[in-house]
């Protein structure tokens, strides 16, 4: 399921490709309806799709649409943490956040932030004993998630320690060359994002699909 909406919700992150990012808000709605025991990452998924909606009608000067956008994402966050399948929900909420918080007119700026903080403190629970262990992917998206919205929070004796262990845990990665920026001149990190360096590889949606068609799925 994750694929299958991921990949597209991020075309629209990341690319405003926005055919791709409506045809995933369609596919959550059709997979809310195929797919009960899923819900709660299906709901967290929905969430951050109106986040950023909610982004771009405020970019727009659109500040009714924003409101509904914006009340939309967190009633959907809310759900989602008391639905069953949802154990997706630190990573999407997280990961939503660390995308588009900056991009929120305060003082939704502030609580995006830490709610970002929050599932992430969450993922570094679950995950910090083993994240050496962890895929390039898993590990960077956490810490580089927890470092910055420990830095965007005011926990700035926090956040230095994350990063010294993104330099650490990811040298030689993407992660660990913008987390050098953040070391050398501190002011980088008010204007930089660390998330989203090591993802959506070109074709994983495509086959995804594929295999889906052979298994008959």
């Amino acid at each position: 399921m994750h694929t299958l909406v991921r990949e597209d919700i991020f075309a629209g992150f990341k690319s405003d490709n926005m055919p791709r990012f409506e045809r995933a808000e369609r596919h959550i709605e059709i997979l809310l309806e195929q797919r009960p025991a899923e819900r709660g990452d299906l709901l967290a998924w929905r969430g951050g799709a109106s986040i950023y909606r909610a982004v771009l009608a405020h970019e727009a000067g659109k500040p009714d649409e924003y409101a509904r956008h914006h009340a939309a994402a967190l009633a959907d966050f809310t759900e989602a943490a008391a639905a069953s399948g949802n154990a997706g929900l630190p990573a999407i909420a997280g990961g939503s956040f660390a995308l588009f918080a900056d991009r929120l007119p305060d003082p939704a700026r502030a609580a995006g932030w830490a709610m970002a903080y929050e599932n992430y403190l969450k993922l570094w629970n679950e995950q910090g004993a083993d994240i050496e262990k962890l895929p390039v992917h898993h590990k960077g998206e956490v810490l580089s998630g927890l470092t910055q919205s420990a830095q965007r929070t005011g926990r700035t004796d926090e956040a230095a320690r994350h990063l010294d262990r993104m330099l650490t845990v990811l040298a030689g990665t993407p992660y660990a060359s913008l987390a050098q920026q953040w070391k050398a001149d501190p002011a980088v990190a008010a204007t930089t994002n660390l998330t989203c360096r090591n993802c959506h590889t070109a074709g994983r949606l495509e086959n995804r699909i594929a295999t889906l068609k052979a298994t008959g799925d």
